[in-house]
């Protein structure tokens, strides 16, 4: 009799596939590893199941494993048991939910930059002077690479990759030191995260406030049950959320369990490392895409082995095989960064929940502008409410002003950027060494180029968007599918010269703060100028240091960040979010006005947010102005039951792709059609053209599934596309979406 096992495989199956162990072999065991023929290629899979039954094998042929590539498990029960249940949540591989959370690849560890030669290939760059270590030059070497050479003078013993990013000493600028050979490289093993930089960093024990101490009080009643519980911490911006955190783990830490702290994105990362390793120091790793493979894959094996104790990451970190963890914190739940894009399309903030209930741990979502669904959840008795209402400074919020910018375009025309009393207030912290955050969450120079003779716009050939005038490259570009071509000098359809930009950028503003104020020190924050790892790192910090009087940028300004001399927070455009054909426009400006507004006034020092927009009346705008999250929610929950919307009820997006519309509209009736036949009609809408009608050369038409109960929705769709398996592999499924485009 065959001995089987069931393996789930990185591909798009929603079945475990079965293979049979070879007469002599070892039965593989569960969470190992092992090398699967699929079709006419070789995959490395994971088993799920050993010794499965005879009865519960397929009718098709069963093959033969081919490897054994481990012995013992490769990921712990608990990771698969995650897994397994996001693979039925989602609609989604059980493999392509394990691969999210393994690296791949090993190393040693980050590079550490220790010297240089004095004389390169014979010629001498410089000399050392004095016994400090200090050195003259002639003119050859730019101010970074002096700077980078200062630095490593005055430290004999090397300084981290990251350290002297920190220090404003760019990755490009080391790599020319060295090849140069003015810099030597040596290797050495991570510690606890991706430097050994601030392990044991002293932290002065912190006074709570009144509301700190209170919510502090209840968590730890809810985690001395040891069992799961779910608790919304909504604390307004400044409120010392992160000093709750840090007390929870040290305590869940002292009674022997582990911690998991999620954060939304990679640049916050480093914040969150530094204020655990200061309590925990070695027992502190780290889980990102943005390390590099032996680096993550270095951590993730010591996590593996039981050698850490808490672990900072970005939502893949979810996955990390920690076993006896009875913390979990998801910082700034309501970020929709959390929410995967492509398959799987997970939710890190909903898949922590799961893992903290089947772990028995306490899970805390702590934000300032809570999502819909968990206030949703927390007003109804669902979660535990627990509200931090004021800061822990003497400051208290920013003061908001709202600037119409339909009056300034009629009084300055239709070209100003920025508004008379926001240019004034930059002036005036500029004149008090103070610094200045400007918002525009839209990247690029300008948002499209159109002709004045014909109407025309540049558009993408492949998707259905305007091209975005990017003027630093002198391109313009799609940011969907990565298209470019040079700016264009004449109108492609009719050939006129007259060509106008419309709409506004990061680097338009960033240009015009310039022109503004000549000699004030001005960067940019954006996607474009963060390309490179350890960009968003090394750019907060000279923020951080006073480095740059007015940082301009997207939302990666907005989140997380506490800088005390930042006494001006100006966004521009405010709604530029609010034209987007989604539900979730209004949650969305309402929570990215009200956290870049708690950017000022951190410190000593009073804040002041200004605010351009032309719809000054729209209630996301007026509720954020005021800081005022349950008056939102009031109106924005009436908003939602009205139109029959999450989190009233549930949600699943389809969107059928195909070569024509005619095509992907005809395979979107079909999908209706079989929805319609296995549950009721009205909880469809569609087939429509989506959104984003074309990306990337295909056309994309839209359904959505809508139902009172989540569970039953995902099986009738399940169901329907089981029906279609022709027209399955065209079909994205989507199931809470946070973007519907």
């Amino acid at each position: 009799m065959p001995r089987l096992v069931q393996v789930a495989v990185p591909v798009p199956l929603r079945d475990l596939l079965t293979y049979s162990v070879p007469d002599g072999w070892l039965m593989p065991p569960i969470g190992s590893r092992v090398s699967v023929p699929l079709g006419p290629r070789k995959m490395i899979g994971y088993v799920i199941q050993n010794d499965v039954p005879i009865q519960l094998a397929s009718d098709r042929a069963i093959k033969d494993i081919l490897k054994q590539v481990d012995n013992q498990p490769f990921l712990p029960q608990a990771v698969l048991d995650l897994a397994l249940w996001a693979a039925d949540y989602y609609l989604c591989g059980p493999g392509q939910v394990l691969e999210v959370g393994v690296p791949h690849g090993r190393g040693l560890g980050p590079r550490t930059y220790r010297h240089f030669n004095l004389t390169p290939k014979g010629r001498t760059y410089f000399s050392v002077g004095t016994k400090d270590g200090s050195f003259a030059t002639p003119n050859r070497l730019g101010t970074k690479q002096l700077l980078a050479l200062d630095s490593l003078v005055k430290v004999g013993d090397g300084l981290s990759q990251s350290d002297l990013i920190g220090r404003g000493v760019p990755g490009a600028t080391l790599k020319r030191l060295t090849d140069m050979g003015l810099v030597t490289v040596t290797d050495k093993p991570v510690v606890g995260g991706e430097s050994n930089d601030d392990l044991n960093a002293p932290k002065a024990e912190v006074q709570l406030t009144s509301e700190q101490a209170a919510a502090l009080a209840r968590l730890r009643s809810a985690l001395s049950t040891e069992r799961f519980q779910t608790a919304l911490l909504h604390g307004i911006t400044g409120s010392g959320k992160t000093e709750i955190y840090l007390r929870l783990a040290k305590e869940t830490i002292r009674s022997g369990r582990r911690v998991l702290i999620l954060v939304p994105e990679i640049g916050l990362t480093s914040a969150a490392a530094r204020a655990f390793r200061g309590l925990f120091g070695s027992s502190v790793a780290i889980q990102h895409s943005g390390l590099s493979a032996r680096q993550r894959h270095a951590q993730w094996t010591r996590i593996r082995a039981g050698e850490v104790d808490l672990v900072v990451g970005t939502r893949s970190a979810v996955f990390t095989p920690m076993d006896n963890i009875g913390l979990v914190v998801v910082d700034e739940e309501h970020d929709g960064s959390y929410k995967q894009e492509e398959n799987p399309r997970y939710h890190g903030r909903d898949v922590a929940v799961m893992r903290a209930k089947q772990a028995g741990a306490l899970v805390v979502l702590g934000s300032a502008t809570p999502s819909l669904e968990s206030y949703h959840h927390a007003i109804r008795g669902r979660y535990e409410l627990i509200s931090l209402t004021k800061r822990i400074s003497d400051q208290g919020l920013p003061a908001i002003q709202i600037v119409d910018m339909k009056e300034e375009f009629a009084e300055q025309g239709g070209e100003v950027v920025l508004s008379r009393v926001l240019a004034a207030g930059i002036r005036a912290r500029l004149d008090r060494h103070e610094q200045v955050i400007i918002l525009l969450n839209r990247r690029g120079f300008a948002a499209s180029v159109f002709c004045r003779e014909c109407g025309g716009t540049a558009e993408c050939p492949n998707c259905s968007v305007s091209l975005t005038i990017h003027r630093t490259s002198g391109r313009v570009r799609c940011h969907y599918c990565g298209h470019s071509r040079v700016v264009p000098t004449r109108c492609q359809a009719c050939q006129g010269e007259y060509l106008e930009f419309s709409g506004l950028g990061t680097e338009r503003v960033e240009l015009e703060v310039r022109q503004h104020c000549t000699k004030a020190r001005v960067a940019r924050m954006d996607r474009d100028t963060m390309a490179h790892q350890g960009a968003a790192d090394e750019m907060l910090t000279r923020f951080g240091r006073g480095e740059i009087d007015i940082l301009v940028g997207t939302q990666m300004v907005a989140k997380g960040h506490d800088f005390p001399n930042v006494t001006l927070v100006g966004v521009v455009s405010a709604d530029v979010g609010l034209g987007v054909a989604d539900f979730r426009a209004g949650e969305r400006t309402f929570q990215l006005l009200t956290q870049v507004a708690g950017r000022a006034g951190r410190g000593s020092r009073p804040g002041e947010t200004i605010v351009q927009t032309i719809n000054p009346n729209h209630y996301s705008i007026r509720h954020a102005c005021l800081q005022n999250y349950e008056a939102f929610y009031r109106e924005e929950i009436e908003f939602r039951q009205a139109m029959r919307y999450p989190p009233t009820l549930g949600l699943i997006n389809l969107i059928v792709r195909g070569r024509s519309e005619a095509a992907a509209m005809g395979d979107g009736f079909k999908l209706v059609k079989e929805l319609q036949r296995l549950g009721r009609t009205e909880w469809i809408l569609g087939p429509a053209p989506a959104p984003l009608s074309r990306l990337k050369g295909q056309h994309r038409v839209q359904v959505l599934a809508k139902g009172d109960h989540r569970i039953r929705l995902g099986e009738i769709v399940e169901a329907a596309l089981k029906q279609l398996p022709r027209i399955r592999r065209r079909i994205s499924v989507d199931v809470d979406p946070v973007f519907v485009s």
